[in-house]
């Protein structure tokens, strides 16, 4: 077990090679899986799961009870709340092909890798599902299933998700899909400056 200058709970379930940053808090009955990568800075919540060889960047927060498999990158500075589950295969058994016994729970061809990307929230008891990218600084709402890719600040919302609006790199809301045009928007809380270019909305000053 590889382990920085990190907190770690007594309860907690930390497998070899690990690593984990400085200044991350490994919170009680957290279980790490072999070649795990934490950064600095995070926390993991109580009774969270992370898979073999998922990586986590620096400064990132998971809730309670956040399930994350194989295959999974969460960048800086996301925030994963309480019960978030991640999926990597669109056809799961439990049975092998030739139902001789369990199917591998190894990564297969099968698999789908999904990237979570800078900044980005995911609300609690959302379903992130498998092979999906989400855009720098999205948010998903409470309770959402997404099963496609989200573009940069996008706002999603129900099961399936979709997208209802944009939202800025303070979490607040900057427009509403209907609402969307072409001139500057502006966020009525941090005073950030945004452009849309083709699908996605872009900072212009901060």
């Amino acid at each position: 077990m590889k382990l920085g200058p990190a907190w770690i709970h007594p309860t907690a379930l930390v497998e070899p090679d690990v690593l984990l940053g400085e200044g991350t808090k490994i919170w009680d009955n957290v279980h790490l899986r072999r070649g795990a990568k934490i950064g600095k800075s995070c926390i993991i919540g109580e009774k969270s799961y992370v898979a073999y060889d998922v990586v986590i960047g620096d400064f990132v927060k998971l809730n309670a009870a956040v399930y994350v498999c194989a295959a999974v990158t969460i960048e800086d500075f996301c925030m994963i709340s309480a019960h978030t589950v991640f999926t990597n295969d669109r056809f799961p058994r439990a049975g092998n092909r030739e139902l001789t016994g369990l199917e591998t729970s190894d990564p297969t061809d099968e698999t789908l890798a999904t990237r979570v990307r800078r900044g980005t929230t995911i609300g609690a008891n959302a379903t992130i599902g498998p092979g999906v990218t989400l855009g720098e600084f999205s948010m998903v709402g409470m309770g959402s299933v997404v099963t496609k890719s989200i573009p940069p600040h996008a706002l999603v919302v129900g099961n399936p998700a979709r997208q209802i609006g944009w939202v800025c790199r303070c979490g607040h809301p900057v427009a509403r899909m209907a609402e969307i045009v072409e001139a500057p928007i502006q966020c009525g809380e941090c005073g950030k400056s945004y452009a849309r270019d083709g699908g996605e909305l872009v900072l212009r000053s901060a």
